[in-house]
């Protein structure tokens, strides 16, 4: 972890992030979290996967209050600095290796020392004379030093007067490791030619014969190895966030031909991208045209064509020709940086599911050692002998260590919002994805959405005897030296370099100007008809059906003759059509939602798929028809991209923002389609309901394991070993299943 030494957040109250060292089960995090939330004002969320505390506090206190608050609890704190992108993988790679190689010698060297100790104990061949004074050599190490994590977590947690996992493990191997020195210094078993087999484990006599280091140092190896592939699975689950960060570049050449450390990138420098080469930062082309590859991005295979004054994206790679890019964005407030930090805040926060784990988790600990003593108290009770006893009520302490129940939500979630990001979807929380259990209805805002935004030329009339191509040429030469979104299409559909004289913009009406000769008019029909140029009856015709169809058309004139109709509209994006199958494949009713006219909206509707179309809707009242789908009982998600969308999409129960749209649109949505393709709506949801049920999964199964773990272990079915063994499975069962998201496609 990194200290923040220069500057750290104010201290005039707001939101920060402590990481945390330490926490070794859910127990610890719970414990955390009931500390901090002790503080008046402060609210706390303490994540145990992510070892990491969010934290909202008051003006009266500051950072570091918080952070000796942990301390207090017998933690370690620290307030990380944000990470930026640039850095992430090799730094994260490095610090996974720091982390792991204690846990990695420590887990060896109880492995190696353990196994001789369990084969003498479990196989009679093995057990030569005085055979148990070797295995106290053995075993020996293996809890104290092998256990000393437990042990002194257990003996800090004693102090400040909590139990967590650590509590159970270390009561019961020193339990029976004690138990052990007892019954070879003080009992029977260190007698020469001392044996036994596996049936000791149910044995009936005093129990002065029966040593148990095999479980001592069994229990301890095996809840190691369970813990050490615990943490390797955890770095892995937050490897996607750490490729996110490394995407970045390192250096940028400036337009001077200095190269520099991105970290000194100014917004208004000017910076050179050569083909080949990531592009530094977020920015606006200036010089130069080129292709530029967004699949690591974005998830969008093909490359996107850039031109001057056209947006680029940090991390994208300039797959053609060389650029000169101006910075608009840099540092945390990239679209990069961004993405990262909308991940990590959805790693960091906790379903409702998960919190009442946590509330289980944290009463569950007392609960068990008074059911272990309630057990030693029975089995001897009945006679069955000390042994027995004994034998059972440290398979009760081991096998209900609760770690699987405080990694269900955080594991499953650090993966399935990673997964998320490769694919161009942002999650932001866990309630984000509780909100699309049940959503039947989605709304999908048109222009944007469904739709491109952009006007492009959908048709070209002509005049009988009229050259098409010659219409285009001259109109869209015109239209070249207009900034309005029509003339637009029209210039883009005809790329005609011919020279324009006297240009003219008449208000309301269109443009007029000398195109080679030829005195050209393009706009509404009035224009043509001021100048005694009437359509003819076909142009008329195809004028009107235009029109009909939601289209808008201009007409195009010189030289004192109507020559042709030009229609243009918004585009229906390619995928949209596709998207809405998608979208109806998993149960949900689309509704187009717009504030263009009936026949426009319908027009779209029908092409991609869609039967109840809302259109005419102010941009204000489009929350009021999001309320009203839900007064009729439907769960309502909604997509949309623009300023006037955000208030629906945050009333809705479920709101998704395009990432091609506008900032305050996505900051109020719950998930983010990072490249704009509606059919990546229909991939948020199967993700995140398949990562909900993921989550559910992994809580049920870590129940069901203790439910009925506990009476085998209560009733003697289970031994200490077979029990730490069972409870490592468990953690790592859990990390393992939520690591299947990662396949997720």
């Amino acid at each position: 972890m990194t200290s923040m030494t220069t500057t750290g957040p104010p201290a005039g109250g707001g939101e920060i992030e402590i990481a945390i060292g330490g926490m070794t089960c859910a127990s610890c995090a719970a414990r955390i979290e009931r500390k901090l939330n002790k503080l008046d004002g402060v609210t706390a969320t303490v994540n145990y996967a992510t070892e990491k505390a969010k934290v909202t506090y008051p003006g009266d206190l500051t950072p570091e209050d918080l952070v000796a608050e942990v301390e207090k609890a017998g933690y370690t704190a620290e307030l990380p600095v944000p990470p930026l992108p640039g850095g992430g993988e090799a730094d994260g790679e490095t610090r996974e290796r720091d982390e792991l190689a204690p846990l990695r010698q420590r887990l060896i060297t109880s492995v190696v020392l353990a196994a001789p100790v369990i084969a003498m104990a479990m196989v009679p061949a093995l057990q030569f004379d005085n055979w148990q004074w070797l295995s106290l050599a053995l075993a020996g190490p293996v809890v104290v030093y092998g256990g000393w994590p437990f042990h002194r977590a257990a003996w800090t947690n004693l102090r400040h007067g909590a139990a967590t996992m650590d509590t159970l493990v270390s009561l019961g191997t020193i339990a029976a490791f004690a138990w052990s020195l007892w019954a070879l210094f003080l009992g029977t078993a260190g007698e020469p030619g001392m044996r036994h087999g596996f049936e000791f484990t149910l044995s009936r006599g005093d129990g002065s014969g029966n040593i148990y280091f095999e479980a001592a140092a069994g229990v301890t190896a095996f809840i190691l190895a369970g813990r050490y592939f615990e943490a390797r699975s955890k770095r892995r689950a937050g490897a996607a966030l750490r490729a996110l960060l490394s995407m970045g570049a390192k250096e940028v050449t400036l337009t001077s031909g200095e190269l520099v450390p991105i970290e000194r990138l100014k917004v208004g420098d000017r910076f050179v991208v050569r083909p080949g080469e990531k592009i530094a930062t977020d920015g606006v082309v200036e010089e130069g045209s080129s292709a530029v590859d967004a699949s690591m991005l974005t998830g969008e295979s093909v490359p996107v064509e850039v031109r001057p004054g056209d947006p680029v994206t940090g991390a994208t790679v300039n797959a053609g020709g060389r650029l000169v890019v101006r910075a608009t964005r840099v540092g945390s407030d990239t679209q990069l940086a961004q993405m990262a930090r909308l991940v990590e805040e959805a790693q960091n926060g906790k379903a409702a599911v998960q919190r009442l784990a946590d509330r289980i988790s944290g009463i569950f600990v007392p609960i068990v050692i008074a059911l272990s003593v309630a057990t030693l108290g029975f089995w001897l009770g009945t006679g069955s002998g000390t042994a027995a006893a004994f034998t059972a009520a440290v398979a009760v302490l081991i096998i209900a260590c609760p770690c699987a129940l405080g990694l269900a939500t955080p594991t499953a979630l650090m993966v399935g919002t990673g997964r998320g990001a490769q694919l161009g979807i942002l999650i932001k929380g866990p309630e984000a994805l509780e909100s699309t259990h049940g959503v039947d209805t989605v709304v999908l805002d048109k222009t944007g959405t469904v739709t491109s935004g952009t006007m492009t030329l959908k048709d070209v009339f002509t005049a009988p005897g009229e050259d098409r191509a010659e219409v285009l040429r001259l109109a869209g030469a015109l239209e070249s030296a207009s900034e309005h979104p029509i003339a637009r299409a029209v210039a883009r559909a005809a790329a005609s370099p011919a020279k324009v004289e006297d240009f003219a913009n008449v208000e309301g009406l269109g443009v007029q100007g000398i195109v080679e000769g030829h005195a050209v008019l393009v706009g509404r029909p009035q224009l043509l008809a001021e100048w005694s140029q009437h359509l003819p009856a076909e142009l008329e015709t195809e004028l009107e059906g235009a029109r009909a169809r939601g289209e808008t058309a201009v007409a195009v004139g010189w030289d004192g003759r109507a020559r042709a109709v030009l229609t243009v509209a918004d585009e229906i994006k390619p995928t949209s059509a596709e998207a809405i199958r998608r979208l109806r494949g998993l149960g949900l009713r689309p509704v187009l939602l717009t504030g263009d006219n009936e026949a426009v909206a319908r027009t779209v509707a029908d092409a991609v798929g869609i039967d109840e179309v809302i259109a005419d809707v102010l941009p204000a009242d489009k929350v009021d028809v999001v309320k009203r789908l839900q007064a009729e009982g439907r769960k309502v998600a909604m997509v949309g991209d623009g300023v006037n969308d955000a208030a629906a999409l945050a009333q809705a129960d479920l709101g998704m923002a395009m990432g091609t749209g506008t900032d305050v649109a996505i900051e109020a949505s719950d998930l983010t389609l990072v490249r704009g393709d509606l059919r990546v709506a229909a991939d948020a949801i199967r993700l995140s309901r398949r990562t909900l049920r993921t989550i559910k999964g992994n809580l049920f199964w870590a129940f069901a394991y203790n439910v009925a773990a506990l009476p085998l272990a209560a009733f003697g079915l289970l031994t200490p070993m077979i029990a730490g063994a069972a409870m490592a499975f468990s953690s790592v069962f859990v990390v393992g299943n939520s690591l299947r998201l990662r396949r997720f496609g």
